[in-house]
């Protein structure tokens, strides 16, 4: 497993495995790496011939006040997970080598799509996002790329940016993978105090819920909503972002529930942002 820091290498490296015929799968990641990304990982093995893994925690996609600081970093403890899965490469580029003229130049989708949900409390999230993954696309130059379903908005746009800005690569959304009691994993779990920890599971309670509500034939919005929040008081010290339904493709809010569905929501526990979703097909 290779380590590669230069671009130029990068790019070069994917140059000569493309021209080998290989199909070259990529799993973007900020590292402090968990089953999910593993998940990732090893579908992209599966369906490619070159697996390339980038750890970057990327500054234009936080905001003056996050936690951008303090963000969980351990790149000893990623390689250690990543080689036994037989990557190839792990590009682990610094921030100045990314943006040597600073965050300047930004690639923005436009639209509705970064501008609600996760976007309403994180103006400067998805244009962030959009930026570095565009970044690393023209240097990885990868065939496949892989993101989780658990952030459902950012699969969306990023489907969008490809669709739009041409880019001859397949996005692929694989499942959330959860922890026992159903707590979607992520990285600022670690943040977590063992109570706050505990309470957590109430996250994926209330999309259980909503999902029953559904199979029994409920379909208004306002309904599940509701019971969703009324669950999550049921833990204290919870701060409720938004509940949102919406359509899986465009995001679009929902009165009446048809078609494919994503049910999304974002709160914070004690200081730590989580957020959570499930995608259903009625």
């Amino acid at each position: 497993m290779k380590v590669i820091s230069s671009l130029k290498e990068m790019t070069l490296f994917s140059k000569k495995a493309s021209a080998k015929g290989s199909i070259i799968g990529f799993v973007p990641t900020m590292g402090y790496l968990h089953e999910g990304h593993l998940s990732l990982v090893r579908r992209a093995k599966k369906e490619c011939n070159v697996v390339v893994v980038s750890i970057f925690v990327n500054p234009s996609q936080f905001g003056p006040k996050e936690d951008l600081a303090k963000y969980p970093r351990d790149l000893k403890r990623d390689l250690a997970l990543l080689r036994p899965l037989g990557v190839d490469v792990v590009f682990y580029p610094q921030a100045k080598v990314m943006y040597p003229f600073g965050c300047a130049a930004y690639v923005d989708i436009g639209g509705n799509l970064t501008k609600k949900l996760c976007g309403a409390f994180r103006p400067v999230l998805f244009k962030g996002v959009t930026t570095i993954v565009a970044k690393l696309f023209n240097i990885v130059l990868p065939s496949k790329a892989y993101f989780g379903q658990k952030d459902a908005q950012q699969c969306v746009v990023l489907e969008k940016m490809v669709k739009d800005l041409n880019f001859p690569l397949q996005v692929v959304t694989l499942p959330t993978v959860r922890e026992k009691d159903g707590l979607a994993m992520s990285s600022r779990n670690s943040y977590l105090a063992p109570d706050e920890r505990k309470d957590a599971a109430v996250i994926y309670k209330s999309l259980m819920l909503a999902r029953q509500m559904i199979k029994k034939g409920v379909r208004s919005s306002i309904k599940i909503k509701s019971a969703m929040i009324k669950e999550l008081n049921t833990v204290k010290h919870i701060e409720l972002q938004y509940i949102s339904i919406v359509k899986a493709e465009t995001l679009e809010d929902l009165k009446t529930l048809s078609g494919e569905i994503i049910i999304a929501l974002a709160l914070k526990i004690g200081k730590t942002r989580l957020i959570d979703n499930i995608r259903l097909k009625l």
